[in-house]
């Protein structure tokens, strides 16, 4: 690992029930040859800027096709939204003692390991550190341990409720690869 920025555990949220999905979950589903939910964890691994890796699931388990290394958290929540995913990934992370998580999605397998890193590694003073594609706005978001208790509890918006609250705590950085959302079988028809 990289240690030239500050001290960084990445989470990936994968606990949903993938109801626009269809019949499978999504975060099984193959995205060119892998699971999906992979792809996002071997990104993140591959950023080599991470104290630790984890992935929060609830809807189904997810343990067979995640590598060795990467730590499970069970969110029995799922069901009440993103922010319940997010709250898991912190606490965790809390207990690690480091200085911010990287949260990414696992339902977004184009996001690259650069993108991780750049987020991760950046030397910006922003408590929340979003990547940006072609100016917009994705994922993965760096959160500074300082925002950690602001952030929802409830609902499916994740960190983009504090950042609606407090724009001023929101910077940006550049970065390679798409954050395209696999939402639907018509998405991975399009994309894989």
């Amino acid at each position: 690992m990289d240690s030239t920025g500050p001290r960084c555990a990445a989470v990936i949220l994968a606990a949903g029930g993938s109801s626009r999905f269809g019949v499978a979950p999504k975060q099984l589903a193959l995205f060119r040859g892998e699971p999906m939910v992979r792809i996002a964890v071997d990104a993140a691994l591959a950023a080599d800027a991470f104290e630790a890796v984890a992935v929060v699931t609830g809807a189904i388990d997810l343990t067979a096709v995640l590598p060795d290394g990467v730590t499970v958290l069970e969110n029995p929540h799922w069901a009440d939204g993103q922010a319940s995913s997010v709250q898991v990934g912190v606490r965790w992370a809390a207990q690690l003692g480091v200085d911010a998580v990287v949260v990414g999605l696992g339902d977004q397998p184009m996001v690259v390991a650069g993108a991780w890193r750049l987020v991760a590694l950046s030397s910006s003073p922003a408590p929340i550190l979003i990547a940006t594609y072609d100016g917009q706005r994705g994922n993965p978001v760096r959160l500074a341990s300082a925002v950690w208790e602001h952030l929802p509890t409830t609902g499916d918006l994740g960190a983009r409720a504090l950042v609606r609250e407090r724009p001023e705590l929101a910077g940006e950085i550049p970065c390679p690869g798409t954050m395209v959302d696999i939402d639907t079988q018509e998405d991975l028809d399009r994309w894989n």
